[in-house]
């Protein structure tokens, strides 16, 4: 269990001044109560003895109203310092956790499910928060009370404590004995609650289609049956820890029934006097808490080990592709050259085994021209262009720009002189605007115009509500597919880079809309690198250059009309698309 903390050790360092004084608060706190039943026993004493002095009496009470006070406000710092810690440690985990889920390679996503990070990230954070506070308060608490009050009760009343403390042992041997069912329980809850998130999660996203396919009753009974689950993980655990208290204060009864019995014998035997008696009870009641105490902070310990070891799962997960150590520095522009590049998903060694996504690739794309990519559905034409910004690697020494491989580049450099407008077309929850400045954060309204024309998503403005200000909703779920396509459009153009990447970008958009969006895209990106792909022949008409990838491999190449001339794919494609027109 201890080497899931290792995580949070640089955190508590960081705050050791805030758990100082928490640490400090306390002590303050438990002296304070541990002071109260010797004022008590002074009391009871005195009144006991016929010789009642109400000015005695007011003064003591006083006293332990002061002591009351003070111990409040000891509480208060104690809550404040310690608690205060492990807010701010909860704040910089989850921070930790973003920033390196920012780092992973998007293959990483592909396999995860995001229902279940965002279930790490808050259930389990919370689990993390408390074994870094209130498991640290019952700890310190349990054992100053159990050291201090053993330490009174046995030096003035040995043989009563010896007695009344007998069943105590039961409860830590108990504490042991479930701490690891307590673990097992609550990481079943913690994978039940992922699970349930990745089901609402997955069923919000999916609302339009699961309607339009009228399955509400499927996904219905599918939230049902997790739900169940669910509830089944927590009733485990909430078994457990109800049977677990109810005994602990059983058996801390027992405690205080042998001390009334054999207690009492001594009073009115006059081995103890009365307030001796009222303040070992009050003892013996205090030591039952730090008993529990001990419980708490194992049950407390259990779940944050449970919840850091979910986390610790995501934070020693290794970003696939990664900045090289010393990189080369990025210089624009550049003819973009790829060299005999193969490359598979599922590794280097299946390639022989007709597994290879992308085989002998060999192409020159001169600075400053236009590439269009043709292919089937599944040839390799979107992997092909993922690997230009790394978001897929591609092999050493396979891809260059200007004599450069793309390997030796900083990441961020790489990226962002690439503009990329991918097939699945996302948009952020936020405003037209500023979904399209998100290519450039510091444009002016005259550049978010610019590009909206060069688009023709500006010809759609009168139909926004409000405007550019207009909220798209998640993923953009308030538009059309075209419109989505056009402010994507516009969002990679206004970044103005070396290589634009349009992945299908018109598949959503009429004929003639994409003839007008094409020519004003070819006046503004002349001088500048860009690889359009698509299953249209009429997109691909103004590239310079146009290949033909099928099954992977480069069959054909040349441009439009040497393609259209010369037997082939292509040559069908654009026939075929001629008669559809």
């Amino acid at each position: 269990m201890l080497k899931e903390f290792k995580t949070l050790i640089p955190m508590v360092k960081k705050y050791k001044y805030f758990y100082i004084p928490g640490f400090l608060s306390l002590i303050l706190v438990d002296a304070g109560e541990l002071y109260i039943p010797r004022l008590m026993k002074k009391v009871i004493d005195y009144i006991s003895t016929n010789d009642f002095s109400l000015e005695f009496v007011g003064k003591t009470v006083g006293l332990i109203i002061i002591i009351a006070l003070g111990v409040a406000i000891a509480r208060f710092g104690w809550r404040f310092f310690i608690i205060g810690a492990s807010r701010r440690i909860e704040s910089d985990l989850r921070y930790k956790l973003f920033s390196h889920l920012l780092t992973l390679s998007s293959s990483y996503f592909g396999k995860t499910k995001t229902g279940d990070l965002m279930a790490r990230a808050t259930n389990d954070m919370r689990a993390i928060r408390m074994a870094s506070g209130m498991a640290f308060v019952a700890f310190v608490d349990a054992t100053f009370l159990t050291i201090a009050i053993l330490i009174i009760i046995f030096s003035e009343y040995p043989k009563l404590a010896a007695i009344s403390i007998i069943p105590l042992p039961v409860i830590t041997l108990l504490v042991l004995l479930t701490g690891k069912l307590i673990r097992k329980y609550f990481k079943a809850v913690q994978e039940g609650f992922s699970r349930l998130t990745e089901n609402v999660q997955e069923t919000l996203s999916g609302i339009r289609v699961i309607k339009s396919f009228a399955r509400e009753d499927f996904f219905q009974d599918k939230f049902f049956k997790t739900n169940e689950e669910y509830k089944n993980s927590n009733m485990h655990l909430v078994r457990l820890w109800g049977f677990f208290f109810p005994l602990i204060n059983f058996i801390s009864g027992i405690s205080i029934m042998l001390l009334f019995t054999f207690g009492g014998i001594a009073v009115i035997e006059k081995s103890i006097t009365p307030g001796d008696f009222v303040a070992l009870i009050g003892y013996l009641t205090m030591l039952t808490w730090p008993v529990m105490g001990m419980g708490c902070t194992v049950n407390i310990l259990q779940r944050g080990a449970a919840s850091l070891s979910r986390i610790n799962e995501i934070l020693q997960q290794e970003a696939e592709i990664k900045s090289p150590e010393t990189s080369s520095k990025f210089i624009p522009g550049g003819n973009i050259t790829i060299k005999n590049l193969n490359f598979s998903y599922l590794g280097s060694e299946t390639r022989n085994n007709n597994a290879g996504i992308l085989e002998e690739i060999n192409l020159v794309i001169p600075k400053g021209s236009t590439l269009g990519i043709l292919g089937r559905t599944g040839s390799g034409k979107s992997t092909f262009i993922r690997l230009l910004p790394r978001l897929l690697d591609p092999p050493a020494g396979t891809v260059f720009i200007g004599n450069t491989d793309i390997r030796d580049f900083e990441l961020s450099e790489l990226r962002s002189s690439i503009g990329f407008v991918p097939q699945d077309t996302f948009l952020f929850s936020s405003t037209i605007k500023e979904n399209i400045k998100f290519g450039k954060p510091d444009a002016e309204d005259s550049e978010v115009m610019k590009m909206a024309d060069l688009s023709t998503i500006s010809r759609d403005l009168d139909d926004f509500p409000d405007g550019w200000e207009t909220e798209v909703g998640e993923r953009g779920i308030s538009l059309s597919g075209g419109q989505k396509q056009r402010i994507a459009i516009s969002r990679a153009m206004i970044m103005d880079p070396s290589i634009l990447i349009l992945d299908d970008a018109f598949s959503s958009v009429d004929t003639a809309t994409e003839e007008r969006i094409l020519s004003g895209f070819l006046k503004v990106r002349k001088g500048k690198t860009n690889i359009l792909v698509s299953h249209r022949v009429s997109t691909l008409f103004h590239a310079d250059t146009i290949i033909v990838i099928d099954k992977g491999r480069i069959i054909q190449k040349g441009t439009h009309k040497e393609l259209y001339e010369e037997e082939g794919f292509y040559r069908e494609i654009a026939i075929l698309q001629e008669a559809e027109a």
